[in-house]
């Protein structure tokens, strides 16, 4: 399938909420970038990944049509909740099952991110709202964001990483990579690439002079002096 980049040249304004999609690669490093920017900016983040499991609990829409879904796989436990485990070795070997899942949770999550957005905007709480999502540009979050971030890590450095800090083979690596989207793609489709392949102050200083740009300011905090 082919993504596009659905932005021209010219300059963003930002009286009004701004709404920035953050993906890349597994082991790219975004969880240390999303937590950069929400202890130093007025800005809001929701991960794609807490949304879907979310949608997924018990009481939900999502739920009772998992509930079809699963009725003969044994993934729910007496108390309801699902097995999340079992779940994702049924689907390691169901492609049918593992897209109806996909059909059901997806359209979900987007329309909570929606929802999420238009309550951000109408309280004029928050200066950025922020989504990071692995399949921010596959389900196409480009048409609801303002703008898409790509956060750059070399293969090499993502594999180092994944091995170290999650235990990962490099067979589980490699079927991780394959099932990815290009350098390329994530390039053409997102306005602003985040170097992390050096040091966390790098990866820092290119995220401030974004946000110079967008003309957020980072937050003041409180200093309290003793009379």
């Amino acid at each position: 399938m082919l993504y596009q980049n659905r932005y021209d040249n010219s300059e963003l304004t930002y009286n009004d909420m701004h709404f920035i999609g953050i993906t890349g690669g597994v082991g790219a490093g975004k969880t240390a970038i999303l937590s950069y920017l929400e202890s130093n900016y007025p800005c809001r983040v929701m991960l794609a990944d807490e949304i879907a499991h979310d949608v997924m609990e018990p009481g939900r829409d999502c739920y009772r049509k998992l509930q079809e879904l699963f009725a003969k796989d044994q993934v729910f436990e007496a108390d309801g909740q699902i097995d999340r485990k079992r779940m994702a070795q049924v689907l390691f070997s169901d492609e049918e099952k593992r897209l109806a899942l996909n059909n059901i949770v997806h359209p979900a999550v987007k329309q909570y991110v929606i929802d999420e957005m238009n309550r951000e905007r109408a309280a004029q709480k928050n200066k950025v709202l922020i989504l990071e999502a692995a399949l921010l540009i596959e389900e196409h979050y480009d048409e609801i964001c303002d703008e898409l971030w790509y956060i750059y890590t070399s293969e090499k450095n993502r594999r180092e990483r994944l091995k170290l800090n999650r235990g990962y083979s490099d067979e589980k690596i490699d079927n991780i990579f394959a099932s990815q989207l290009s350098e390329s793609t994530y390039r053409e489709v997102c306005r602003e690439e985040i170097d992390n392949n050096h040091l966390p102050e790098d990866a820092f200083s290119q995220i401030d002079a974004l946000m110079k740009a967008r003309q957020v300011e980072k937050v003041q905090k409180r200093q309290t002096t003793e009379e």
